[in-house]
């Protein structure tokens, strides 16, 4: 988040393409600065939240170990594949949009084609159970019980 004096369109569009949540200029009212600072620390604690085991019917994710057991077997997946389900599984029936899991999983460590998500999603149908997942067409894919 930046605070600054500096409000003219250019200098909030180098914040957020620099990486900034939120913008804010001043002069700010405390009572407004409070709320801003506490929605940010509610949104973190959020994330912290996630808990490191998922359980799911017969699936377990264990986010901590880097392990996924189906049924009481183990099953070994890559690490992209990994970060897929733990993302789709944290809310099992969310719509997770195309560009969301792009961003969650790939992030900007590398540029990736437009079916580097397809690719995935069928690997884990045959690893996981093809019902596991649902495609919506247009929007994304979600996980569901």
């Amino acid at each position: 988040t930046f605070l600054t004096a500096r409000g003219e369109d250019y200098s909030q569009v180098a914040g957020f393409d620099a990486g900034a949540d939120d913008y804010i200029t001043k002069p700010i009212k405390p009572k407004v600065l409070v709320s801003k600072v506490k929605a940010l620390l509610r949104r973190l604690k959020d994330e912290e939240v996630a808990e490191s085991k998922v359980k799911i019917g017969h699936l377990v994710i264990d986010r901590d170990e880097y392990k996924i057991t189906l049924k009481d077997k183990e099953i070994v997946l890559p690490r992209k594949e990994f970060e897929l389900l733990s993302l789709l599984a944290s809310k099992p029936g969310k719509v997770f949009k195309r560009e969301e899991i792009l961003d969650k999983v790939w992030g900007n460590e590398v540029v990736v084609g437009g079916r580097t998500i397809d690719v995935h999603i069928r690997k884990l149908r045959e690893k996981i159970g093809d019902k596991s997942f649902k495609t919506v067409k247009g929007v994304g894919y979600k996980f569901v019980d």
